[in-house]
């Protein structure tokens, strides 16, 4: 009943910058909060960031200081702006969106993921 669509990981060097996008869809009421988590092989999910619908952002350990997540209401999409990138940052990404669905039931839906890699 939601679907998120994320864009733009891809290759980057230390030190460069990324923007991921994220795009909600579906029978959606309203979303409360909206970000990414990271998952490397083996270890369990990480948040890196989650916004409110106020704009109040909730960063993990990976993304303070040098990510910004910010989200446009209207078009229900969140963007990371990640900049000083470093190899430990490598990974999966996955955006997360949680809130109502049209009809009252509260929603938790995650994207397929995007792979960021960082190489010299």
């Amino acid at each position: 009943q939601v679907q998120l669509v994320e864009s733009g990981g891809g290759l980057v060097q230390p030190g460069g910058s990324l923007r991921l996008s994220c795009a909600a869809s579906g029978n959606i009421f309203r979303i409360d909060a909206m970000g990414w988590y990271r998952q490397a092989p083996g270890k369990q999910r990480e948040l890196v960031a989650v916004t409110s619908s106020g704009g109040s952002t909730m960063f993990g350990d990976s993304g303070k200081g040098r990510f910004t997540n910010s989200r446009d209401n209207a078009k229900k999409m969140v963007y990371l702006q990640m900049n000083s990138l470093k190899p430990e940052d490598a990974t999966v990404y996955y955006c997360n969106a949680g809130g109502i669905l049209r009809g009252g039931l509260r929603f938790d839906y995650w994207g397929q993921g995007t792979q960021i890699t960082v190489y010299s």
